[in-house]
């Protein structure tokens, strides 16, 4: 069975755009995963550790027949095929990849937590979701995704980089 969860993609060390198109071909290519649909691309100020440079964030939708852990597992695996490096919490990174969403589930384990934890927390999260969903409702959360983009202070940190036009998949990656 085909489920529906929305991943974020972060990135901000050497070619970054590159770093996000791998990433989502790497996922894509997976025979469990579909990428279905992507938000533009913004460019984003850090956040935690501030002492870095800019990222590029995005969301994209995914159907998939992997369970939230497999999934999980599937996302580190990419992140270590491109170089991903864990020295420091928050620090630089060739990719990140969180899973946000998975359907409707509420899951809380040692290794993942649905709805993300932080989701509400991250306009750099929020405001490309509501690009491509809109009307999405976060389970558990009472507020729509416009209020939660609305209250927070992080937003204007958060700048459209490469928008997204087109229906296909890979629209932001063409030349």
């Amino acid at each position: 069975m085909k489920e529906h969860a929305f991943l974020s993609l972060g990135t901000n060390i050497g070619n970054r755009q590159k770093y996000l198109h791998d990433a989502l071909l790497l996922l894509d290519r997976h025979q469990a995963i579909k990428v279905e649909s992507l938000s533009s691309i913004y460019e984003t100020e850090p956040v935690g550790y501030t002492n870095q440079a800019e990222f590029l964030n995005m969301v994209a939708e995914i159907t998939t027949s992997l369970t939230p852990v497999n999934l999980l597992k599937e996302t580190a695996e990419v992140e270590k095929r491109l170089g991903r490096k864990r020295t420091f919490r928050w620090g630089p990174r060739t990719i990140d990849i969180d899973i946000l969403l998975y359907d409707r589930v509420e899951l809380e384990t040692d290794v993942l937590e649905i709805p993300h934890p932080r989701i509400t927390e991250r306009a750099f999260v929020l405001i490309p979701l509501a690009e491509i969903h809109p009307s999405l409702a976060i389970p558990g959360k009472q507020s729509s995704l416009a209020e939660y983009i609305r209250q927070n202070p992080d937003k204007e940190g958060v700048r459209l980089w490469k928008q997204n036009y087109g229906e296909g998949k890979f629209e932001l990656f063409e030349s």
